[in-house]
């Protein structure tokens, strides 16, 4: 188990480096949600959420279960990360970063933002180990 400033540690790092926009698209691309036009802007990609996360877009331009990276709410609700942290565990991986969102997800107090940060290193690795 990591140390408490180590965690911290990751968490600043993560959060700090990357925007909510960015963060979003990684992990909708690693979902591989089906992509479509944004409805505000046609030059930037929204994607379509509805067989994996039951989401209310009502304040959103775009159609029904359509959410453009900026409006995902993967970085605050439990309901939109864990299907994610379900999807990263399904590769059944031993390494270092699956042992962090198991890490994360057996603590008696869940910290969200670790968690977060797990699976986008997660993500990271594994978009790098899958080039």
């Amino acid at each position: 188990m990591m140390a408490t400033q180590e965690l911290m540690d990751l968490k600043l790092t993560k959060l700090k480096k990357m925007s909510k926009l960015d963060n979003n698209k990684l992990i909708a691309e690693f979902m591989r949600f089906p992509t479509q036009i944004d409805a505000v802007d046609d030059r930037t990609i929204a994607y379509y959420i509805r067989y994996v996360i039951n989401a209310d877009n009502t304040n959103n331009l775009n159609e029904d279960h359509v959410f453009h990276p900026d409006d995902m709410k993967f970085h605050e609700e439990w309901n939109w990360l864990m299907p994610v942290v379900n999807n990263c565990k399904s590769y059944s991986l031993d390494n270092t970063y699956a042992d962090r969102i198991d890490e994360a997800l057996v603590e008696s107090e869940i910290d969200f933002d670790y968690l977060f940060c797990a699976v986008l290193d997660f993500i990271e690795w594994y978009n790098n180990e899958n080039k």
